[in-house]
């Protein structure tokens, strides 16, 4: 099964990849190279900080969607217990004509809406598809709306 990131080089490389994010007006590099990326600052469920986390978002059906893989670990990431405590988020889109950001309230998809709303998420981007095949748990799969 899929371990656990290191936290430390997890947090290390977010920081990089904002960095870049923020003087590449929305575009970066690496992994993360033609895909698009959302920086999401949500609120930590148990300190009450604000936690930002940079990822890959998908467009399906008109919605923007976030999905908390963590590269096929056995748990979830930090941000998906922040959502689920707290769905009030600030969002920061890279878009095609460059940064867009705003306030949102992040609603995870319920099983049934998850389970249509998949194998979507994998034809377009099938490393998800491999990520849950690497894990037991359930991928969660989260809308941000527009606040």
């Amino acid at each position: 099964m899929g371990e656990k990131p290191d936290t430390a080089m997890m947090k290390n490389w977010n920081t990089e990849i904002e960095a870049e994010f923020h003087s590449n007006n929305g575009k970066v590099g690496g992994p993360f190279e033609g895909a698009t990326l959302v920086l999401i600052t949500t609120t930590g469920a148990k300190s009450g900080q604000q936690r930002l986390s940079p990822l890959a978002y998908l467009t399906v059906d008109g919605k923007n969607l976030v999905i908390g893989s963590y590269g096929g670990a056995d748990v979830d990431p930090a941000w998906v217990h922040n959502l689920r405590a707290n769905s009030a988020a600030h969002a920061e889109f890279g878009t095609a004509t460059g940064i867009e950001e705003y306030d949102v309230v992040a609603r995870e998809l319920p099983s049934d809406e998850r389970d249509v709303t998949f194998p979507q998420i994998v034809a377009q981007a099938p490393g998800f598809g491999e990520y849950q095949a690497n894990t037991t748990r359930v991928i969660p799969v989260f809308e941000l709306v527009r606040a």
